[in-house]
């Protein structure tokens, strides 16, 4: 049986690795889903957490392949996996372009889809503060499965285990106090506009006005992030996760006083 042994290290050393992966990146989510869950006194079912939480992790692979189409429209030649080779926009438009609308547009559209499909007209939800407990869920299962694949390393790159454990904790805190906290932001900033927008049945518009907001303020993160020099690479980043969190504590604080005089959608 020994001639076993080298076969099941082999398979064992990338299963360990991989799993290593998946704690890593999905831990990062949780506790930041277990922080937003105590701001709700009427706690949720924890079968309908959990179905949001994986639907929110499900759709990073449409959104994938819709950001890999719309990356391959307005990038072109920078990308040799896409079959379109010519660009006829400026390199600036097309860094608006792709943070902005093939990025953040399209991850605050997906997220908002999934409560909306699964939660909005499900007897679960029972006040408005429910917008932005679910909403915020969808984003960190999203969140969950992005990290995860953000620890992946290069295909080309082999690193020995000390060293990729290090790569791997330091890229979980950066998206643990970075990403993953912007996804549940926006989320719930879009969440709070769905619940206003129900209860003053002016649903499109302030919905719409949510979207926009949220991806407006993604986009600049990650625009910010990658364009920008020093100091601004920081500042804006910082300055957009601290606006947002004074802001969804303040929203969390409004729709709680508003549960006795919302009409919520009929079930």
């Amino acid at each position: 049986m020994s001639f076993l042994i080298p076969f099941l290290a082999k398979v064992a050393i990338p299963t360990t690795r991989f799993c290593m992966y998946i704690l890593f990146g999905t831990t990062t989510s949780i506790v930041w889903l277990l922080h937003f869950l105590r701001l709700d006194k009427l706690s949720e079912p924890k079968r309908m957490i959990l179905k949001i939480f994986f639907w929110g992790a499900i759709i990073t692979i449409p959104v994938f392949l819709v950001e890999f189409g719309g990356s391959c429209l307005i990038l072109g030649g920078l990308n040799d996996a896409c079959p379109i080779k010519e660009r006829v926009i400026s390199p600036f438009y097309i860094s608006i372009l792709y943070w902005f609308l093939i990025i953040a547009f399209v991850e605050e559209t997906f997220k908002y889809l999934v409560v909306r499909g699964k939660v909005l007209k499900h007897n679960v939800f029972d006040e408005p503060v429910d917008a932005m407990i679910y909403m915020i869920i969808a984003a960190l299962g999203f969140a969950a499965l992005e990290n995860v694949l953000y620890l992946l390393p290069p295909a080309e790159r082999i690193f020995p285990f000390n060293e990729l454990f290090a790569r791997t904790i330091l890229i979980s805190f950066f998206r643990f106090v970075g990403a993953t906290f912007l996804h549940a932001l926006c989320s719930g900033l879009v969440g709070y506009f769905l619940a206003i927008s129900i209860c003053k049945a002016k649903k499109s518009g302030l919905t719409i006005m949510g979207l926009f907001i949220a991806t407006l303020l993604h986009g600049l993160y990650n625009f910010s992030i990658m364009e920008f020099e020093e100091p601004l690479k920081f500042i804006f980043p910082i300055a957009i996760l601290l606006g947002l969190a004074i802001f969804i504590a303040f929203g969390f604080k409004k729709l709680k006083k508003m549960k006795s005089t919302c009409v919520l959608p009929k079930k």
